[in-house]
């Protein structure tokens, strides 16, 4: 049985975990910005980022493995997604597959994430890797706003994917779905100290 320490000691450093997880999406907005300065023709430049796109993500998920020793789970689901959905998009010539992409990975997490209520696994802790200590409950609420959240993610992509240009949805990918993300998270803060089984235990 791995103790705290133990798996303490496996965990990258935040910074790091935010370049390796950030650093591919960001590579793929700019290569799509960018391509055609380096001559690629305007209609070929999506592909072009997505090839360069399908690289970083398995670097990062080699890196990750190389300090670890083993495969962050999302991260891995989402380059799987990345490697055949990407592949398609290249060998069919159809940006549509990699614009799948968010949708089915968002829609899977929160599938998967509502399967764990309904039969009671803690999917989420172990997704998150024991970085919090909630009561059942917590994990139960947690659990549902993240699969919910999810969900909604899936929907967004499918709107602005549909409705708006390609470079509207590459840049909305960094700058609008990583933001969203990003206060998500912080907003289960209370909710996270309010079912803290350290406080919980102290009262």
């Amino acid at each position: 049985m791995i103790d705290a320490k133990t798996t303490a000691e496996k965990r990258l450093p935040p910074l790091l975990k935010l370049v390796l997880e950030l650093g591919p999406l960001s590579l793929f907005f700019f290569s799509n910005s960018y391509a055609p300065r380096f001559g690629v023709p305007e209609d070929q430049r999506i592909f072009v980022a997505t090839g360069i796109f399908i690289v970083a993500t398995i670097i990062a998920l080699s890196i990750s493995y190389f300090l670890l020793r083993k495969l962050p789970i999302m991260p891995l689901v989402s380059a799987v997604v990345v490697v055949v959905f990407g592949g398609l998009t290249l060998l069919l010539k159809d940006e549509l597959f990699i614009k799948l992409k968010p949708t089915i990975v968002n829609s899977l997490f929160g599938f998967v994430l509502l399967s764990g209520l309904y039969f009671r696994k803690p999917f989420l802790q172990i997704v998150l890797d024991s970085m919090f200590e909630l009561t059942e409950e917590g994990w139960r609420k947690l659990t549902l706003r993240w699969a919910l959240f999810f969900f909604a993610l899936a929907a967004i992509n499918e709107i602005v994917w549909r409705t708006q240009t390609t470079d509207f949805w590459v840049s909305f990918k960094v700058f609008g779905i990583m933001p969203l993300t990003i206060a998500f998270a912080f907003a289960q803060t209370p909710l996270i100290l309010r079912y803290d089984t350290k406080k919980t235990e102290e009262a």
